[in-house]
């Protein structure tokens, strides 16, 4: 198994890194400038450059590159614009996913957000694009053939992780460290059992190893 990060720069992209690290998966960082990658690779960390922007062929291109079987997409605009959130975090993923059915990719986990399904939630949640990206990009992932996991994490935070979570209704919310997120994806990574499933969460009382399966 070969995990690709889409959008590895990113708080929880990076975060993930470490996790991946300490279980010897082996992974590669797609990242989108040339400046992340030289940093990256000076700390011997396999790359590839990846530009969601670009056409279909070349992202198909950077993906095949890469070697990888598992995608987890994390990359995004981040409040970079209405123009930019719909050019990433949704177009961008949709290509992506286009890809992988193409080349034969079938694993492929998707970074979401809490409340991407609930309309009555958008208005006041003041990234309101964000939303609605997430949104349709959830919604088209799950009409291909993908063995897809989405993940809606509540609030992100920085503080110091617990490696405890749980699971939240349609109505609820929550908050949880970018760092245990990461930790959610490593396991949803390593259990085939969480194909086809959706997780909502933020921090609880429950072991991230007992949740995500």
């Amino acid at each position: 198994m070969k995990v690709l990060i889409i959008g590895a720069h990113g708080k929880v992209g990076h975060l993930l890194i470490g996790e991946l690290q300490s279980r010897n998966i082996d992974f590669v960082a797609g990242l989108r400038s040339q400046e992340q990658i030289k940093a990256y690779n000076d700390n011997n960390i396999e790359t590839q450059f990846i530009d969601l922007t670009a056409s279909l062929d070349s992202i198909k291109d950077s993906i095949e590159a890469s070697g990888a079987d598992v995608i987890v997409f994390s990359a995004g605009a981040g409040g970079a614009g209405y123009d930019r959130t719909l050019e990433i975090d949704l177009d961008g993923a949709i290509k992506t996913m286009m890809v992988a059915e193409a080349i034969g990719i079938k694993r492929y986990i998707m970074v979401s957000s809490i409340f991407s399904d609930n309309r009555s939630k958008w208005d006041a949640s003041g990234i309101k694009p964000y939303m609605i990206a997430k949104h349709y990009a959830d919604d088209h992932l799950r009409g291909t053939n993908l063995d897809y996991t989405i993940i809606h994490p509540g609030a992100l935070t920085d503080e110091d992780g617990t490696g405890k979570v749980k699971l939240l209704g349609s109505n609820e919310s929550g908050s949880i460290p970018r760092v245990d997120v990461a930790r959610a994806l490593a396991e949803i990574i390593q259990n085939p059992t969480t194909i086809g499933k959706e997780y909502t969460f933020a921090s609880g009382d429950q072991a991230t190893e007992d949740v995500f399966r």
